[in-house]
């Protein structure tokens, strides 16, 4: 049986006693693209941190392929991380590209592992080698980067946002590098991004973050302003629809959270009268490896995104009804 990339198990982490990161049980499996999406301060970038063994939690346990290691442990180098804001060293672009190399000792076929790297992410070896890092731009510097984790040839790649505020066409070229990666090593690639349309193309394995913990399938969170009962919560909305949910058996902070796989979707409004809203689409996403189609939708403040059937032949701008059952919620 193939061991899972990671297994975590009771994990927490905090900074400066705020949490930044909870995580009962979660399996990364092997061989795989895996999609981290939520939120910016969701934790996407904390587990990241975690899982290239840069920092230790403050508790609880990360199993790399069945076994668990501490920081800076020879098999943690398996595992290299491109941060969203990546440095380089003040020096030419072969060297920064060199740099992990020799610090490993590998000097063996060093620039043609060097300019390999290059060419993957785009940049002509002959042109860009003896550049220096002040001449780039912003889209050349994280292929740089991206370059620099390349010539590791690692077995775990974690991207965090890469294809943030760069152009369209280095956005392009990092996302092609990354899976030719896979291609030619079978890189594990674990990507942090809001590019929904990238992932649903390529990702085999989705895990949502919010409210500093991960979900298997897509929450759905309802803010306040909520009117207290004794027994139910009502949330209002301006145009005079209601959701109705049965009261938090102790203090809660009103934010209540629905489980996407158990919302339904309506073309027309069903004839149940509790928890129905109408919410309106502004965007259709097809995941071509997984063969889903993902559905956005809102109304007032809330956002969200579901799961449909191509039956449904739903499109953006369409009027549509939810239903929200009372056992698919529970409160934070």
């Amino acid at each position: 049986m193939v061991k899972p990339l990671f297994e975590i198990r009771g994990l927490f982490h905090a900074y400066r006693g705020k949490t930044a990161l909870s995580v009962d049980h979660l399996i990364i499996p092997q061989g795989k693209i895996t999609a981290l999406i939520g939120p910016n301060g969701a934790g996407k970038s904390t587990f990241l941190r975690l899982l290239s063994f840069i920092e230790q939690p403050v508790r609880g346990k990360i199993l790399y392929q069945g076994k668990a290691l501490r920081l800076f442990e020879p098999a943690t180098r398996k595992v290299v991380l491109l941060p969203q804001e990546p440095y380089l060293l003040r020096r030419s672009v072969f060297e920064n590209v060199a740099y992990g190399l020799r610090i490993r000792g590998q000097k063996k076929g060093l620039r043609q592992r060097v300019y390999e790297a290059l060419t993957l992410v785009g940049l002509a070896p002959e042109e860009f080698a003896q550049r220096p890092w002040y001449a780039l731009s912003g889209g050349e510097t994280q292929r740089v980067a991206l370059a620099s984790r390349l010539v590791l040839r690692p077995e775990v790649l974690l991207l965090d946002e890469p294809t943030s505020g760069v152009d369209a066409q280095s956005a392009f070229l990092i996302q092609k590098a990354v899976l030719e990666a896979q291609r030619l090593w079978g890189t594990n690639l674990i990507i942090a991004t809001h590019d929904w349309d990238w992932v649903s193309e390529i990702a085999d394995t989705w895990f949502y973050f919010a409210q500093q913990q991960v979900w298997e399938d897509i929450p759905l969170f309802v803010p306040g302003p909520w009117q207290k009962g004794p027994s139910f919560w009502v949330r209002p909305f301006r145009d005079g629809a209601s959701l109705e949910l049965e009261a938090p058996r102790q203090d809660s902070p009103g934010l209540a959270v629905f489980s996407s796989k158990e919302i339904k979707i309506y073309l027309q409004r069903p004839d149940k009268s509790l928890n129905i809203l109408d919410f309106q689409i502004f965007k259709v996403s097809l995941n071509k490896k997984l063969g889903k189609i993902f559905v956005f939708l809102s109304r007032e403040d809330i956002s969200l995104v579901l799961e449909s059937g191509a039956h449904l032949s739903l499109y953006p701008g369409q009027k549509v009804w939810l239903s929200f059952p009372q056992r698919a919620q529970k409160w934070l």
